[in-house]
């Protein structure tokens, strides 16, 4: 089974859930893991080169999904709008149109590089926070969806988001040197990513999808 996971640290949770999933199965699970950013990802989900992934949840109106994702509920800290003209980042599709249909303008910035941009001490919008300043709601950036091996990809979902991962200090110090961040700015910026969609998000969902 081939499996799409974005590259940024948002993931890291899942990634870690999934690694002990793996090893805890007997069988072993034959899952191969295909890295990139959020646009990358979509274009092999949707082209059907991987079974499943965290695919923007601009793209998703149409797919099958589980009730996992990447959920902000107010500041996520790194999907941020910079001051300037109106320019897509393009590794993004939800966080582009999130910035179109708040009705802001500026420079579209996600993903650790937008964190490190936070942690700088830079100045720019949380799309999340606006978002749920507009719509009283939190956001989906991404839903966990499949193509096949439905069951199994919605019982996979069904743990993770019921079970409180326990992010080992080595992988966490290897992530956040990858990104060029300390240990403790990555377990704090991970407090603030959800990962379950219920009835809110399901709500949030929808109105963002309108008009789509």
């Amino acid at each position: 089974m081939n499996f799409g996971s974005i590259e940024y640290l948002n993931l890291l949770p899942f990634q870690t859930f999934l690694k002990k999933r793996i090893k805890q199965s007997a069988p072993r699970m034959n899952l191969r893991k295909k890295c990139a950013v959020p646009s990358d990802i979509n274009k092999l989900f949707h082209s059907r080169k991987v079974d499943a992934g965290f695919i923007s949840s601009a793209t998703s109106k149409r797919c099958r999904c589980t009730d996992a994702g990447i959920v902000g509920r107010g500041r996520v800290y790194s999907v941020l709008l910079l001051k300037g003209k109106r320019k897509d980042d393009t590794a993004s599709a939800s966080s582009n149109l999130l910035a179109k249909k708040l009705g802001l303008k500026g420079e579209v910035m996600i993903g650790d590089r937008a964190l490190r941009y936070y942690l700088e001490g830079k100045e720019a919008l949380d799309l999340s926070l606006e978002w749920q300043k507009q719509k009283r709601l939190p956001f989906v950036f991404a839903r966990l969806c499949y193509n096949k091996n439905g069951a199994f990809y919605k019982k996979i979902a069904h743990e993770f988001i019921h079970t409180k991962v326990k992010i080992p200090q080595y992988i966490l110090k290897e992530a956040a040197k990858k990104r060029g961040i300390s240990p403790k700015d990555a377990r704090w910026y991970l407090e603030h990513i959800h990962y379950r969609i219920g009835k809110k998000e399901k709500k949030a969902l929808e109105i963002f999808l309108r008009n789509s």
